[in-house]
């Protein structure tokens, strides 16, 4: 298989898993294993940038918003953490991190809690706001919840705080709540909750803060923003914000060399398992927040912090039943029934086998007593087979020949683990999900309408496509069940507003086979209504920026099939937007037209990602390593030394930031041509 297939079989592969954790609640497999594909994709995007596509998992970042909350943009956009398992893997971040700042630094190791992400906004001394995570783009305001609390200062003590700050932590539930809570919901006959981080985000989304203030939740604070923080340091400023009244963490510690990392992580890797509180790791993180400007950022999380994810627990179960899930883009997932076991705090009952060649080589027979992980202390997997107790056993597990919705025979391409169901027009599963996808926020935003009321209008008859879905009036939705009046008005009128959606995001709603939301926006604007799209020939789709013969051929199939064609004439009718908007061609220049352009060192008027985005809106290419290929550097102060040596060896062009931002501003790219 070569690098660029194995690049999108990850993606689509992360996406579904991510579908699963974050919308349908049904992980298959453990934290572990989704940070070892994502770390596989993360090195191979990182060897082909040409592949680059702004909707990959590695660009992801998880949401946990709700219904019923007012959504509040962040100022500042909260971003995951990449997770490691290995030492070798901290020593790596480590030098990382010391190439790049060629200059002495100290690093700040804290504890990883496992509850849910909160940002608290602070106006002179006064708790203002209380966001979610969400998106990491904007959360849900969850203030009146918050400030039951008793952990979060409503009022600020001492001096010296920010007229106005952010504040961010963990909304924690105890183990002595979580065990309390679970017995008064098992008396009650109602479900328990799996373990205190999900109970701390089930209470935090609670509409009626009363019942949240019975449940004492707890907040650890870990990091503070704003723009006049009291010291440099990350480590100082969390000490500042212990003497304003916040709850930090007493095992927070300041380290200055490798070693001291690693006998922080081995001491807290024995304590933790008497902490109060879960906690599922160590995050470490460059304290000198000057240093952390200039490391910067990628799409996903910042360069400047690493988390170190403890190891996992394992339990033994037998294996009773295998059954097969049908994906949006009919990828076949065989997923094992177990018998329930106990496992870091929760009950496991499933886990996922992935594929055949999964399945092959545990060889399984249903009977069998099998080893199961959760990673993270979340999602299970196989890891093995006891041998020593297979005595009296079942058949042995062969995967499925045929769809286990619609009976169509499964293929696999070469190259391909997965096992596919071509039936993508009369697979019930792959239809509902191509609803799901249509709707979501990325694609057409119609918040109105989840999975279990898409299931609902698929088996009522009353939506067989993405296209049914304008056709539907409230009258035909206000006598379902769990449907009103109020809610059946809202999901017509999410719906209709969903028409006013820009073509690019309509295209990507559309779910062609590896045309991401950057991909769509490429060809929106290379070719800038459907009816182009739809005849363009292959050299002509091939010869737009980052789209290779593979995503060209996958459009090319989309529009060859009839019933795709008609899908379309239904949503043009409707009124979908099916062409680019005049004010978003205005606003792209071809300035920077065929240039590709690397970043290197620390910049003044604008942050690294600021000038990455200048350099994509005028038509340029951001690419990561010096190369013949390279157009010109955009040097700033400290630039690596490497880079610099090789540019000298090409004979590349430096552009300081000044002579940049006058290449913009200029009319076209005449007036300064770097390469002259």
């Amino acid at each position: 298989m070569t690098s660029q297939k194995r690049i999108l079989e990850l993606r689509e592969q992360l996406h579904e898993h991510n579908r699963k954790y974050y919308v349908l609640n049904s992980p298959d497999i453990s934290d572990m294993e989704f940070d070892m594909l994502m770390r596989e994709l993360q090195d191979l995007e990182a060897l082909h940038p040409e592949m680059y596509d702004a909707n990959s998992p590695t660009q992801r970042v998880g949401s946990d918003i709700t219904k019923g909350f007012v959504q509040v943009a962040h100022k500042y956009p909260m971003l995951s953490l990449g997770n490691t398992y290995s030492k070798t893997e901290v020593a790596e971040f480590y030098e990382r991190v010391r190439r790049a700042l060629n200059e002495d630094f100290e690093v700040c190791c804290e504890l990883k809690f496992d509850g849910t992400s909160i940002s608290l906004t602070y106006v002179d001394g006064k708790f203002v706001q209380a966001v979610t995570r969400g998106d990491g783009e904007k959360g849900d305001d969850v203030t009146a919840n918050v400030k039951t609390i008793r952990s979060v200062p409503l009022v600020l003590s001492g001096s010296g705080y920010p007229q106005e700050f952010e504040i961010r932590g963990e909304v924690l539930m105890p183990w002595q709540v979580f065990d309390m809570l679970n017995k008064e919901r098992e008396a009650a006959e109602e479900p328990l909750f799996a373990n205190p981080r999900n109970a701390a985000s089930g209470t935090l989304k609670l509409q009626d803060s009363s019942v949240v203030a019975k449940r004492k939740l707890d907040a650890f604070l870990y990091y503070m923003l704003g723009d006049e923080l009291p010291c440099d340091g990350h480590y100082e400023n969390l000490k500042m914000a212990e003497q304003w009244g916040f709850k930090i963490s007493d095992v927070t510690k300041k380290c200055k060399s490798l070693d001291e990392i690693f006998e922080y992580i081995d001491k807290l890797d024995v304590e933790r398992k008497n902490l109060p509180f879960a906690t599922d790791g160590i995050v470490i993180k460059v304290n000198s927040i000057r240093q952390q400007k200039n490391l910067g950022y990628t799409a996903k999380s910042p360069r400047w912090a690493i988390a170190y994810k403890f190891q996992t627990e394992r339990a033994v179960t037998r294996l009773n039943e295998v059954t097969y899930q049908v994906g949006r883009t009919g990828v076949v997932t065989p997923v094992a029934n177990l018998d329930p076991v106990q496992l870091s705090g929760t009950i496991v009952k499933r886990a996922s086998l992935h594929n055949a060649d999964i399945i092959e080589k545990l060889d399984l027979h249903i009977g069998d007593m099998v080893y199961v992980e959760k990673g993270g202390e979340i999602i299970p997997k196989i890891t093995g087979v006891d041998l020593d107790s297979r005595i009296l056993i079942g058949d042995k597990v062969r995967f499925i020949t045929k769809c286990p919705e619609c009976g169509t025979p499964l293929v696999r391409y070469n190259g391909e683990a997965a096992h596919y169901c071509t039936n993508d027009t009369g697979c019930s599963p792959q239809i509902k999900a191509r609803i799901e996808h249509f709707v979501t926020r990325e694609a057409m935003n119609i918040d109105s309408l989840g999975p279990e009321t898409i299931e609902l209008l698929y088996n009522l008859g009353l939506v067989k496509n993405i296209a049914d879905l304008y056709s539907l009036q409230p009258e035909e939705l206000m006598f379902l069940p769990r449907m009103g009046t109020k809610s059946a008005e809202n999901i017509v009128a999410g719906i209709a507003a969903s028409k006013n959606v820009p073509f690019e995001r309509v295209l990507f709603a559309l779910g062609i086979r590896f045309v991401g939301a950057t991909v769509a926006k490429r060809l929106a604007r290379a070719f800038h209504n459907i009816d182009s799209l739809m005849s363009a020939t292959l050299p002509e789709l091939m010869a737009v920026d980052e789209i290779g013969e593979r995503i060209a051929m996958s459009v090319q199939q989309f529009f060859a099939k009839n019933d795709n064609i008609a899908l379309i004439e239904q949503l043009r009718f409707a009124g979908v937007q099916f062409e680019l908007a005049p004010e978003v061609l205005s606003e792209h220049t071809e300035i920077l037209k065929g240039k590709s352009i690397v970043i290197s060192g620390v910049f003044v008027k604008h942050s690294r990602d600021e000038y990455k985005a200048m350099i994509e809106k005028n038509g340029g290419k951001n690419v990561a390593s010096v190369s013949k290929a390279t157009s010109f550097i955009l040097a700033g102060e400290n630039m690596g030394p490497s880079k610099l040596e090789k540019a000298q060896k090409l004979g590349i062009e430096l552009v300081g930031e000044d002579d940049f931002l006058s290449m913009l501003e200029a009319e076209n790219s005449s007036e300064f041509n770097p390469e002259n």
